[in-house]
């Protein structure tokens, strides 16, 4: 599996792995997929080191801890609660399907369109009165975020699963020309002097910072007092980078500074919303000649949910996911993951796909773009080969764990976090505190 994903993006490495599965209960290889993903990102930070000029540092991902690693959230202590309250699964009037609240305009959206009180009981009962893919073609016209429950079946028969199946996994791809970008100097991580505009929310997008960050790059999230945020996300997933407050609708200028500045943009807003502040891919090119340009995404770039809103657990329940699970396990309600997998797995592909086209701006030149989808991360999880004892084990507790966790200070106070599972040979990991969104300034490093 590592050596497929390498041949996706065209690095060249391997990684020393160890371990087993099942280390989560799930009859999909959720554990397998973590040892990957995040082995692949250490063998990509060890080709830049290397590219850099230094002897290439070998690369050791253990399987358990890359697993513990994909649930980083759950294990974040003092736990933070980060699920909204009517969050979750429902009955409709002809079967289930999954509403997602945690963002205040999604909820506020979802208890206007039923017309309800913000209870659990109030919004089951407005909701046995709609079916199930009715209202999610309802709330998706809404741009709110709300899933059908399919089956493996009805999900393949869907005009969109054709589609997305038609997209590769990672998408790579030149977007401008540019004389070839040199790496920095080889230095004390491996991507030392590499910097990255953050422009993500939730799981998925911020997975990808923080693991360029781990490695070393100039991570600046740009948030703004507006957006919402979900706090225990924002300390899981903000290790080692500096949170600074933005407003792109009153400060471009700035954000164009920074863009000039910058080797990577990462972004997770709907498709469009940053074109239409007039930062659209070429213009951010044209900022930067040489940038790479990062899109995280639900459902993918063609079919007739390319512009669809999710999240994880969404796509989850929309493509079948949860009912091939729930078969497996000889259940008849829908059944989840055992970690947001979907999420963790974008993001180090997000992660991995720069990295990537940071090797070819050096080698090649021109500007490139990267896009991950959550859907077609899924896609790729169901085509492996399933785990026949996956449910042999049960979710594993923080004391089942501890000796992956490390407790470091933060703007938070102390927290305690899952630590990295890529080692590499030679190098330690201090990748600095999380802290909270707004403190640190809009500018670069030694800038």
């Amino acid at each position: 599996m590592l050596q497929e994903l390498l041949g996706v993006v065209g690095v060249k490495g391997d990684a020393v792995l160890t371990g087993a599965a099942p280390v989560q209960p799930s009859s999909f290889p959720v554990d397998a997929v973590a040892q990957a993903t995040i082995a692949a990102c250490g063998v990509a930070a060890a080709a830049i080191h290397a590219a850099r000029g230094a002897a290439r540092p070998a690369v050791h991902c253990d399987m358990r801890a890359a697993a513990i690693e994909f649930r980083s959230e759950q294990h974040l202590r003092p736990a933070r609660e980060s699920w909204d309250s009517i969050a979750g699964l429902y009955r409709a009037r002809d079967g289930w399907l999954r509403l997602h609240t945690n963002f205040p305009h999604h909820r506020a959206g979802i208890l206007a369109l039923l017309g309800c009180e913000g209870t659990r009981e109030a919004v089951q009962a407005a909701l046995d009165h709609h079916d199930a893919e009715a209202f999610e073609t309802t709330a998706t016209a809404a741009n709110l975020c709300v899933a059908a429950y399919r089956t493996r079946d009805a999900w393949f028969a869907h005009p969109h699963a054709a589609a997305l199946a038609a997209q590769p996994l990672v998408i790579i791809e030149r977007i401008g020309d540019a004389p070839p970008t040199p790496l920095p100097a080889a230095a004390d991580a491996p991507l030392r002097g590499l910097r990255v505009l953050d422009l993500t929310r939730v799981i998925a997008g911020p997975v990808a910072g923080r693991t360029l960050a781990h490695h070393g790059a100039d991570v600046l999230h740009i948030s703004a007092p507006h957006l919402p945020s979900i706090p225990a996300l924002v300390m899981d997933t903000g290790r080692g980078k500096r949170n600074a407050h933005l407003d792109l609708r009153q400060d471009a200028a700035r954000f164009a500074g920074l863009v000039a500045g910058a080797d990577a943009v990462v972004n997770s807003y709907r498709a469009g919303a940053l074109a239409a502040l007039g930062f659209s891919d070429e213009h951010l090119a044209k900022l930067r000649p040489g940038i790479v340009v990062a899109h995280l995404s639900a459902y993918g770039v063609a079919g007739p949910w390319a512009g669809k809103r999710g999240f994880d657990s969404l796509v989850q329940t929309a493509t079948g996911i949860n009912a091939e699970e729930a078969a497996a396990a000889g259940e008849t309600k829908p059944r989840v993951l055992p970690c947001q997998a979907l999420d963790h797995a974008s993001g180090y592909l997000l992660a991995l796909g720069i990295m990537a086209a940071w090797l070819r701006r050096a080698e090649e030149g021109g500007s490139w773009r990267v896009r991950i989808s959550l859907a077609r991360t899924g896609h790729w999880l169901r085509g492996l080969p399933r785990v026949a004892n996956g449910f042999s084990v049960l979710n594993p507790t923080q004391d089942d764990v501890a000796d992956l966790l490390e407790t470091h200070e933060s703007g938070f106070g102390p927290l305690t976090t899952v630590r990295h599972a890529a080692v590499l040979a030679g190098f330690a990991a201090h990748p600095g505190p999380t802290m909270p969104l707004g403190t640190a300034a809009p500018e670069w490093l030694n800038a």
